[in-house]
């Protein structure tokens, strides 16, 4: 088997626009789900799979968010900090590169909720993953079963894991589940600065160096208050069903 990345880094430092008013004194990640954090739903998978570090990039109320992951033991948390200055997805990772290091890492949303099908997600996006030939591997989620989104979706996707973009089709069979595996050296020449990571993608899938994983467990997208409610209905039946 090849060897999981064990460290990771978790976007944590949006807004929460959408999830107000619980964002008004939480940031989103710290928004509770089945009685538990997003942000924790999150660590408990990477540490259960291995993951040894954790990077958490603040920005809203961040300071809540520190004293949260400081009573934490696994995996071990360590704070990029953009309190002064909000970076998007692509500066944050990059600015939190001094404490990712060189190795590729994973890389979560702190917006959702992943459930593990037959096999662990890490170990099957951990067992697709080439570094010789890659330098990002996106883990998607069927469109149709996707909880909590209601877009167009964002990729298609051949029987050999490469994507494209939805462009101008109307709707497109998958979108992104909030976890991928990248390589840092696709940011070399990037600067801490706001950009979004979709320019970085889009480069990679340019150069045939992108490629995805199909989710075959659940994904839940926790963007609002209603979808906290339903999110906990969903988790109630599932665990109900086993």
């Amino acid at each position: 088997m090849k060897p999981m990345p064990t460290t990771a880094m978790v976007l944590a430092a949006g807004l929460g626009l959408r999830m107000r008013p619980l964002t008004l004194e939480l940031p989103k990640p710290l928004v509770k789900v089945a009685g538990k954090t997003l942000l924790d739903w999150t660590l408990d998978m990477a540490a259960a799979s291995g993951v040894a570090k954790a990077v958490i990039n603040v920005h809203h109320l961040g300071d809540k968010i520190i004293a949260h992951t400081a009573k934490r033991q696994r995996p071990a948390t360590l704070i990029s900090d953009e309190s002064e200055h909000l970076l998007d997805t692509g500066g944050g990772i990059v600015k939190a590169l001094p404490l990712l290091g060189d190795a590729p890492f994973l890389v979560f949303n702190g917006d959702g909720i992943l459930i593990d099908g037959e096999t662990p997600m890490l170990r099957r996006l951990t067992g697709a993953w080439d570094p010789d030939q890659l330098d990002v591997l996106m883990l998607v989620h069927a469109r149709e079963s996707a909880q909590g989104f209601d877009g167009a979706g964002d990729f298609f996707v051949s029987g050999d894991g490469r994507l494209h973009r939805r462009g101008t089709a109307s709707s497109a069979p998958f979108v992104y589940a909030g976890a991928y595996i990248m390589h840092p050296r696709i940011l070399a020449g990037e600067k801490p600065a706001p950009f979004s990571m979709n320019r970085v993608w889009d480069k990679a899938i340019a150069a045939g160096r992108m490629a995805a994983l199909v989710h075959d467990g659940a994904w839940f997208h926790v963007g609002t208050p209603e979808a906290v409610g339903h999110t906990e209905l969903l988790l109630g039946r599932m665990a109900a069903a086993r």
